[in-house]
């Protein structure tokens, strides 16, 4: 599927803010927030589903 530049833009950064959180939970693996930055990643995920499924259906060059 061919996609635009802001469709890889905003993938960029939720992928990229997924990262962080991740990273930070194994950092503090065991920790109650290791625990809830995988949670946050999980939802983020889920979040940048819903903004690139709702981008497609408004963008004219991605749909």
């Amino acid at each position: 599927m061919k996609t635009c530049h802001q469709f890889d833009i905003v993938r960029a950064e939720y992928e990229r803010e997924i990262g962080f959180m991740l990273a930070h939970s194994k950092r503090h693996e065991g920790r109650p927030s290791a625990k809830s930055s995988a949670k946050q990643a999980t939802s983020t995920r889920q979040r940048m589903a819903r903004a690139l499924n709702s981008h497609i259906g408004r963008c004219p060059e991605c749909g």
